[in-house]
């Protein structure tokens, strides 16, 4: 009975198999593709996308055609968009008003941020009035005069409320007041009328009264007679870095981000633009002012002794450290680079005398700055504290800061964002080769900007307190120029004679900025906003950077004249560590060659003319197609120079330990050049003024350092 049993249950479950074998056979064969509960099946919709280029009555537009179908069996749809790529400039400026309706939102607040740097405010109203005095529709309630009208409104009110200066810097009301009749008559029309009213009427005022920045009252110079460098000492480094903070906020805050354009910073010293780029100048006095105050401060008490004069030194590094904890990386720049300028790095006594926990902690700031992968440290920081109450710091200074403190914003270092823009400005052509602006360009010079406005919407609340005491001291610091810093240097240790060793170059160069007669204070209204700092503009330049060998910073020009007298022998620079520990640390890397089989086929090089009133660099794209006449001529268009005289200087690459590579005259300048330097010297033909005896130039312009992996030297 047992096994019969058994048989029929082994018989009941095969005929059970079997059947549902047959049913889920049968199942899969009428649905037609019915899935099984005991499958997994990947489905992705089709999404195609297609881009194209149309060109229309004078812009190019990049066109993406999507088709889409949420189902296998549903129809397929398609949605179209468009954003303008390229245009002649009265398009473009047309296209402000129909970019909304056709989709193209981000085109006005990109047009706004950039025109500067292909046309101007004068050309762009004469347009837009052209355009109101023909507007489209037969009668304002037609329909399709209603949305222009409210694109007319959305364009100004966008324009006066976040570029209200250049209204302001018009010079006469006449374009104001023929543009205020055209408006829309609708509420917000009149509203945008009276304030171009308003403006009108202040620039009236001001062509009619005499001019009031004669009647203004200068500040009485300070008194440096009453400098005394070791005053510095009874500061606490918090209240120091807290009162630098301020300074640095307040001048970051006003701020111009389209001053920072490499199309408008790079004209900044020609004739006719002394006052163009007021707010970065601004900045760069400042960075400056606060390097020589740490030089002089320890430079200038030539009487110490050795263990007193360290004690100035890790007071900075201190100073240093608080201004990490309050996201000030200005500051945090201006004085890192101090301590490594020539000047002070070579006083060898005084840091062996300096503890070493300091010294490690001054390594460790310095390591912020490194150029390695385009300033990667830097932007990570800037990514991750960008808009955060407090620095991501670890240890007890980190709790300390965040006990009784209020969250401020982040300042951060401007020559960052300078070099990315002075880079696009070089890389990119502002123009198509039918002359079209290149409106793409525009795009990625606005990431750049809105990630500075992102950061200035962080600072916007920051509130400081200010201690009169150490301003009074801050003021008082006095100027010291090359000679002078190096003078109290070798007063302060002898100088020794010259080693055999290689010749270090030089680390960190600063060159001052002239004092500027009128300063503006206008300030745009930023929103505040999450802050999200990655782009497609960081990953072009990390990109581009892989096929050129750039400076630190490249869109800065830099005086880079050397001492006429006592030099600084490469001996006072130790390469070794002392006392088991170094006594400072470069801030970057030296950009490596490139590797092989990678051969690039661009490269940025800095060159100066070979002139007796200084050593200004200019930053030059040269191609594997570049031949030496047409290097010249550019070189010769930044310095504001006529290009036609090109036949008449020879290009010459300036190679370390004072060698000179001489450029054939019609070679290749990207495969003749050498890739141990990107300094170039235009010396007129028949000419033999050695480069290394340029006197120093007393004039200078508005620049940041320039940070290389080794050697420290800090020129004014």
């Amino acid at each position: 009975m047992k096994e019969s049993g058994q048989d029929g249950v082994c018989s009941f479950l095969l005929k059970f198999s079997k059947k549902l074998k047959a049913c889920s056979l049968s199942g899969l064969v009428e649905t037609k593709g019915e899935t099984s509960p005991m499958k997994t099946t990947w489905y992705c919709p089709l999404d195609l996308s297609t881009v194209l280029e149309e060109e229309e009555d004078g812009v190019i537009y990049n066109v993406v055609v999507k088709q889409q179908r949420s189902a296998p069996t549903s129809a397929t749809s398609s949605s179209r968009s468009q954003c303008v790529k390229a245009g002649t400039e009265e398009k473009l400026v047309q296209h402000l008003l129909h970019s909304f309706a056709m989709g193209d939102s981000s085109f006005i607040t990109i047009f706004l941020a950039t025109y500067r740097s292909f046309t101007s405010t004068k050309r762009v109203l004469d347009i837009l009035i052209d355009r109101l005095q023909h507007p489209p529709g037969e009668s304002t309630k037609s329909q399709i005069r209603q949305p222009f009208n409210r694109a007319v409104c959305m364009v100004f009110s966008m324009w006066l409320s976040e570029y209200p200066e250049d209204f302001r810097f018009l010079g006469e009301p006449g374009l104001l007041l023929r543009l205020a009749p055209l408006l829309p008559s609708d509420p917000s029309g009149t509203e945008i009328r009276g304030r171009l009213l308003r403006l009108a009427q202040e620039l009236s005022e001001q062509a009619l009264l005499p001019d009031s920045s004669s009647d203004r009252t200068t500040p009485s110079p300070a008194d440096h007679t009453k400098f005394d460098p070791t005053n510095i000492l009874g500061f606490p480094a918090g209240l120091i870095a807290e009162q630098l903070t301020k300074i640095e906020t307040e001048l970051f805050v006003r701020l111009v981000p389209y001053h920072c354009l490499g199309s408008l910073w790079s004209q900044r010293d020609k004739k006719g633009r002394e006052g163009v780029c007021w707010s970065v100048r601004a900045t760069v006095r400042q960075f400056n002012r606060l390097a020589n105050a740490v030089m002089a401060s320890c430079l200038w008490p030539t009487q110490l002794r050795s263990q007193q004069r360290a004690c100035l030194l890790e007071k900075w590094i201190s100073v240093a450290e608080e201004c990490r904890a309050r996201k000030n990386f200005s500051s945090l720049y201006a004085i890192v680079s101090a301590l490594q300028s020539n000047p002070v790095h070579r006083l060898r006594r005084t840091w062996l005398e300096t503890d070493r926990e300091a010294v490690r902690r001054y390594e460790e700031l310095s390591n912020i700055f490194s150029e390695k992968d385009n300033y990667s440290q830097s932007r990570e920081l800037l990514k991750e504290e960008g808009t955060s109450k407090f620095a991501n710091l670890d240890g007890k200074m980190n709790n300390r800061r965040q006990i009784g403190s209020s969250a401020q914003g982040t300042v951060p270092y401007l020559g960052i964002f300078l070099t990315d823009l002075t880079m696009l400005d070089t890389a990119v052509k502002d123009r198509l080769e039918n002359g079209y602006v290149n409106f793409d360009k525009r795009r990625r010079e606005f990431e750049v900007l809105a990630q500075i406005r992102l950061l200035q919407s962080s600072c916007k609340n920051s509130v400081f307190l200010t201690d009169e005491a150490f301003l009074q001291w801050y003021q008082s610091v006095p100027s010291l120029n090359e000679e002078e810093s190096y003078r109290l240097s070798n007063e302060i240790e002898v100088p020794c004679e010259p080693s055999s060793g290689r010749t270090l170059n030089p680390t960190v160069i600063i060159t001052r900025c002239p004092n500027l007669n009128s300063s503006r204070t206008s300030l745009v209204a930023d929103s505040d906003g999450l802050f999200y700092f990655p782009s497609p503009v960081c990953h072009f330049l990390s990109k581009f950077t892989k096929h050129m060998k750039s400076p630190s910073v490249s869109c800065l020009d830099v005086d880079s004249s050397h001492p006429t007298n006592d030099p600084i022998p490469s001996a006072l620079t130790p390469s070794t560590p002392v006392k088991s520990h170094r006594r400072s640390v470069s801030c970057g890397n030296n950009p490596t060659n490139n590797n092989k089989g990678s051969g690039p086929d661009m490269r940025i090089v800095r060159i100066r003319m070979d002139l007796q009133d200084g050593n200004m660099y200019r930053s030059i794209l040269v191609t594997n197609n570049d031949k030496t006449p047409t290097v010249i001529s550019s070189a010769l268009d930044k310095h504001s120079q006529d290009p036609k005289q090109a036949s008449r200087y020879e290009l010459i690459q300036l190679l370390p330990e004072g060698k000179e590579l001489v450029i054939p005259a019609t070679g290749n300048v990207f495969y003749a050049m050498t890739s141990s330097s990107v300094d170039f010297l235009l010396r007129r033909q028949g000419g033999n003024t050695p480069f290394r005896s340029q006197p120093i130039s007393t004039e200078t312009s508005a620049t940041f350092p320039r940070i290389k992996a080794k050697g420290r030297r800090l020129f004014f």
